[in-house]
């Protein structure tokens, strides 16, 4: 075992935490007044814990690389390591000749084990260790029902997170940084490969998105000061920039949510309801992963068992047309195309394709699921099954199965001026508001005028919506007479 001595230097992970503010492991090693040394491990060889999708990927090196400009500012210097997280920083805590190791705390239950055989193994060898909040306003298994069980109905939770859960103030961003002078071996970025290359698909995130802690504080600025204003009703109009963008940055932890929240309390245009509703959202967060951390297995498994005799349908071609946004439906089609040009689809066009896909097409939310963590900046291992599995019926507080989006309607009145249509579905622009959400019911003659061949320009729907919502009624009574 090593010898403790007051100048061994003190270790702080970086995970879901990518940002020197609000950083509680990183304010408590700046305490000690010994050397830093500052590590981020790739973990995606320990159990369970799921690798994440192109998307994130892309992100995670963007954001890494302004983590370590940030870091380097203050003299301190990013050490890149890939591997399981208990044997990599374990090894890593030796080569340093570190006596303490500092993180804040993981909520998925595979990281939550990686993170238990780390704080095992490293105490083994006599290692301080401690671990720090910061990805949530509330840690999942401090709230209970009246009965002692977690909750499954996000009303009463979002209640009792407002009475129990004071939101402490944000850390400011430790100056005082003392850095680490011994040498120890580092990855770089680009031994990781995690941006694409062949073909580099990437130019729509990049023409959208600056990944890093400067990057979501101009966000929540930008937010705050102009765009949010009017959120309760704009955060529904797709072609509108009315909701925060905050969600890729608070998966990648480049912001809090005590962040977040200090700041509706300040000097800001969003105020009375819409400051409300943005509570809300933050809150269903919350009620995410309170699901995740208390049902290990949400991404792969029905939340309301009844659903595993559902009668899904296997049909790679439909699911295919989908991804591609080529069902023929333009509010759905606008949708996947705008999730594949910039990683990051508007909430009410996640509903409404979620929607098609598990009650028009008959398909597994599962295969929605997989297609959202692969092409998803904010890919987020709570929020992306809950939300699937909201949709599905088959979740916690879910929708009623029976309630099935029209796409057609969904388009037009959410998109009544047809600007996010037109945005993402060029080939069929010219066409009028009239038959924009529905153009199979157009005029050959304007069809023609627009330049619009179905079936061949733009595809013609792949399914009849009123014939499929009666499908997926029936194949629901089925599970219902099981259950």
């Amino acid at each position: 075992m090593p010898t403790k001595n007051e100048r061994d230097p003190v270790m702080v992970l970086f995970r879901h935490d990518l940002r020197l503010s609000d950083n509680l492991a990183l304010c408590a090693a700046t305490e000690k007044n010994r050397p830093i040394v500052t590590a981020f491990i790739l973990d995606e060889q320990s159990e369970g814990v799921r690798p994440l999708g192109g998307a994130r990927r892309w992100w995670l090196h963007h954001s890494l690389s302004a983590l370590t400009a940030d870091l380097q500012k203050r003299g301190l210097k990013l050490v890149l390591r890939r591997g399981p997280m208990a044997e990599t920083v374990t090894a890593l805590a030796e080569e340093a000749g570190a006596s303490t190791v500092y993180w804040n705390r993981r909520y998925d239950p595979a990281e939550i084990a990686a993170d238990t055989d780390m704080k095992a193994a490293l105490r083994e060898r006599d290692l301080e260790t401690e671990s720090f909040s910061g990805h949530l306003l509330h840690e999942p298994w401090r709230l209970k029902t009246g009965s002692g069980g977690p909750y499954r109905v996000f009303t009463p939770f979002w209640r009792a997170l407002v009475e129990a859960v004071h939101p402490r103030p944000p850390a400011d961003r430790p100056e005082n940084l003392t850095p680490f002078e011994g040498k120890v071996a580092t990855d770089t970025l680009e031994d990781w490969h995690l941006l694409p290359t062949k073909p580099d698909w990437a130019k729509g995130l990049r023409d959208t998105w600056t990944p890093g802690e400067t990057g979501a504080q101009r966000r929540l600025t930008e937010f705050l000061q102009g765009r949010g204003d009017g959120y309760k009703a704009r955060r529904d109009v797709m072609g509108e920039a009315g909701t925060s963008g905050l969600s890729p940055h608070l998966a990648h932890g480049e912001i809090t949510p005590f962040q977040i929240w200090q700041a509706l309390d300040g000097d800001t245009d969003l105020a009375g309801e819409d400051a409300r509703t943005f509570r809300k959202e933050i809150g269903w967060r919350e009620f995410c992963w309170h699901l995740l951390f208390h049902n290990p297995k949400f991404a792969t498994e029905n939340f309301n068992r009844d659903f595993d005799a559902f009668p899904w349908q296997r049909d790679d071609k439909a699911l295919r047309a989908w991804q591609r946004g080529q069902t023929g439906y333009p509010v759905v089609d606008a949708a996947m195309r705008q999730l594949w040009q910039t990683g990051w689809m508007h909430n009410r066009a996640r509903m409404i394709v979620a929607s098609f896909l598990v009650k028009d097409l008959g398909l597994h939310w599962r295969q929605g699921e997989e297609w959202f963590w692969d092409t998803l900046v904010d890919a987020d291992p709570a929020s992306n099954p809950a939300n699937w599995q909201w949709v599905a019926g088959s979740g916690a507080d879910a929708a009623p199965f029976f309630r099935i989006f029209n796409p057609v309607l969904q388009g037009e009145k959410f998109d009544p001026k047809g600007n996010y249509v037109r945005g993402f579905v060029p080939e069929i622009e010219a066409l009028p508001d009239k038959h924009l959400h529905q153009p199979w019911k157009a005029p050959a003659e304007m069809l023609d005028k627009a330049g619009i061949k179905l079936g061949d320009t733009y595809p013609r729907p792949m399914v009849d919506h009123k014939a499929a919502r009666e499908r997926a009624l029936e194949a629901y009574k089925s599970v219902k007479k099981a259950g």
